[in-house]
């Protein structure tokens, strides 16, 4: 089978590992020949063109700004993404017939290259509902649906259901988001959405204790405290104030040591902070190369998970399964709306709390610090490969084949 996967990211070469890495390295080990579609920003030295990477076929099609841009600049790049990346398709892939085409949200706008896939090879059509956009814009403030930016809103709301259209299948992140998207959008037919959640490819990468003490005294880590670590995209979404709040709260807990590690919008702001507040008991540290990150996160005892408190889509976030594939246990501060705190609770891997009560934060600080960490860390590494594997994924998609 030929399949085709579309991506707005600027990927790393095919050999790494990331969530839509290993779903793509799942169908290459089933026999399936994989051609990947994904951007090169613009201030790349590279141009469009296509490679050959760890048994998959790549175009790589140069775009506008999108990491670190802001509105305007995203905008632009999101409403020419269709054009640039079907131009590039019909030149470069004009001889390969697919059999399915799938896409992760964000953006919306894959509804341009997928809809003419479809149309002309008679492909199957599969959505990978990361996020539901534009409401998660509204929900941070980054977009209104009234007045004059409420027409922005409008537009792609519109485009978003044209990509439901055209999707045979919509695979969401949990039951909560299912629900979500066949409530608000009733003309979806339930038999075409199923549960089909982030996944990755399990690896065992052991870090021995001296190993562990070498990371600590490498990043200026204390050695005999247990260390929080929140690691990811530094932006809106992750409600930085309350994260800022919530380490307020826990700044005289002597036994307890909090690293942030990241790179985002609002990292400048965050940096700020850290510095004006010299909080005893916590660190920023730059966004890292994903084999350190992977690393230090081994060196750690609890992860951090944190969403702004206005969301009303139900987020599931992807770094959660790095925590568990650590064995490590999980504090979720989240909006009310998604089942993420759920899940962690009750699975008994880790503990949840509205992100707008930072006592609350402070207080399952306090029993995460007395817990069985080891056995809290170990229910999710076996929740982990019983739900979140790419072998899961790969046969829920495949049974819509």
């Amino acid at each position: 089978m030929n399949v085709l996967f579309l991506s707005i990211s600027p990927m790393a070469h095919l050999s790494s590992h990331s969530i839509s890495l290993d779903l793509i390295h799942e169908f290459i080990r089933n026999g399936h020949k994989v051609y990947v579609v994904c951007s090169l920003e613009r201030g790349n030295t590279q141009t469009t063109a296509v490679s050959e990477e760890a048994g998959a076929t790549v175009l790589r099609v140069k775009i506008g700004k999108n990491k670190k841009a802001n509105l305007i600049e995203k905008g632009i790049t999101t409403l020419l993404l269709p054009v640039l990346y079907k131009s590039a398709v019909k030149k470069y892939f004009k001889d390969i017939r697919f059999d399915l085409v799938m896409y992760p949200t964000p953006p919306v706008t894959h509804v341009g290259t997928a809809k003419y896939i479809k149309r002309r090879d008679g492909a199957k059509t599969y959505l990978l509902l990361k996020d539901i956009f534009p409401q998660n814009a509204v929900d941070i403030g980054m977009m209104r649906k009234s007045g004059l930016k409420g027409i922005i809103y409008r537009y792609f709301r519109m485009v978003e259901k044209k990509l439901y259209k055209i999707s045979d299948y919509i695979g969401c992140m949990s039951e909560e988001n299912v629900k979500y998207l066949l409530k608000h959008n009733p003309e979806i037919s339930p038999e075409t959405v199923e549960v089909c959640p982030n996944s990755i490819e399990i690896q065992d990468l052991p870090v021995t204790e001296d190993e562990c003490v070498a990371l600590r005294e490498k990043y200026g880590i204390p050695l005999d405290k247990k260390v929080f670590i929140y690691g990811g995209n530094l932006g809106r979404p992750q409600g930085i104030p309350f994260l800022m709040e919530s380490l307020r709260s826990v700044k005289e807990k002597e036994n307890a040591f909090f690293l942030v590690v990241g790179d985002g919008t609002e990292y400048g702001k965050l940096e700020k902070s850290f510095a004006e507040e010299k909080l005893p008991n916590a660190k920023l540290l730059k966004k890292l190369p994903k084999e350190d990150y992977d690393r230090l996160v081994s060196a750690c005892d609890v992860g951090l998970i944190f969403l702004d408190h206005r969301f009303t889509i139900p987020n599931f976030p992807s770094r959660i399964l790095a925590y568990m594939q650590k064995k490590m246990p999980v504090i979720a501060c989240t909006d009310p709306n998604t089942d993420m705190g759920k899940v962690i609770s009750e699975n008994n891997f880790g503990w949840w709390c509205e992100s707008n009560d930072a006592r609350k934060f402070a207080e399952i600080t306090d029993v995460a610090l007395v817990s069985d960490l080891k056995s809290m860390g170990e229910n999710g590494y076996e929740f982990l490969k019983e739900n979140y594997t790419v072998s899961k994924s790969y046969e829920t998609i495949m049974k819509r084949m």
